[in-house]
């Protein structure tokens, strides 16, 4: 930094001392300049001091949540845990370990959040998928699980557990549920099938000619054939003379033989 010049002329009023102080604070506030620079190593200094101390807090919160889970002390771990995602929010296996004691607390829409947080963090993680396939399961999300296990079985083919367990079971339940699906439809197809071979019952309009006319004939009939009787009159001569009497209307109850209601 130049020295601090006076453009003007100084004339009797500012006096040679005066000048001279001028120029030592101009070269105090160029050396101040200077020591700054200083500064920014330190500050990166700081910064990974800090970054270290967070991963030493983080890896021991991590270690306790593993010891109470092991002890089935899920909720306290969950706890544990969410202290150290504080500190290191982009650690997969912190999700992942969380995602499995979720679904050891059955909570399932949680346990597949926290797995694709994992997952997220860390595409080549074997455990990660695998967790996620197993909270999917959980769901009864089987395609979606199937997937998760076929992409941690890529990435780690020669582990067991995930051919003989985890797939294995998936495909399993994949064929139940297929068979069961195909099962449900044909019964569905039959019971629509019986309802249309069904003969719908005729609605017969009680009023129409038709139905009027046929049964005046009937009346009719039934007058012309109603019941006659024959009477045999002898008379005092000597002479017999048969009767025929028909019976227009049925005799009329005695009125004694009903019981008046009350």
């Amino acid at each position: 930094m130049a020295s601090f010049g006076w453009k003007r002329k100084i004339g009797e009023k500012v006096s040679k001392v005066t000048s001279q102080q001028f120029e030592a604070q101009a070269a105090d506030e160029q050396s101040l300049d200077g020591d700054e620079i200083d500064w920014l190593p330190e500050a990166k200094k700081k910064k990974g001091l800090l970054l270290e101390d967070c991963l030493a807090k983080s890896k021991k919160l991590k270690e306790e949540g593993a010891v109470l889970a092991e002890n089935e002390r899920y909720r306290e771990a969950l706890h544990k845990w969410d202290e150290a995602l504080q500190l290191t929010p982009e650690d997969a296996t912190l999700y992942e370990m969380k995602s499995q004691v979720l679904m050891s607390l059955h909570e399932m829409f949680p346990a597949v959040h926290a797995a694709e947080m994992a997952v997220q963090r860390d595409l080549r993680s074997w455990e990660a998928w695998q967790t996620l396939g197993r909270a999917q399961l959980g769901l009864g999300e089987i395609t979606l699980a199937i997937r998760s296990f076929q992409i941690a079985l890529h990435i780690c083919p020669m582990n067991p557990e995930l051919w003989n367990e985890d797939l294995s079971w998936a495909r399993q339940l994949h064929k139940q549920q297929k068979k069961a699906t195909e099962t449900g439809t044909a019964t569905q197809g039959t019971a629509a099938q019986g309802e249309m071979s069904k003969e719908p019952i005729p609605d017969y309009d009680f009023e129409s000619d038709e139905i009027l006319a046929v049964c005046a004939a009937i009346a009719e009939k039934e007058k012309n054939t109603s019941p006659s009787k024959t009477v045999v009159i002898v008379s005092a001569s000597g002479t017999v003379e048969t009767v025929t009497e028909k019976e227009e209307c049925a005799t009329t109850p005695d009125s004694s033989v009903f019981i008046k209601a009350r």
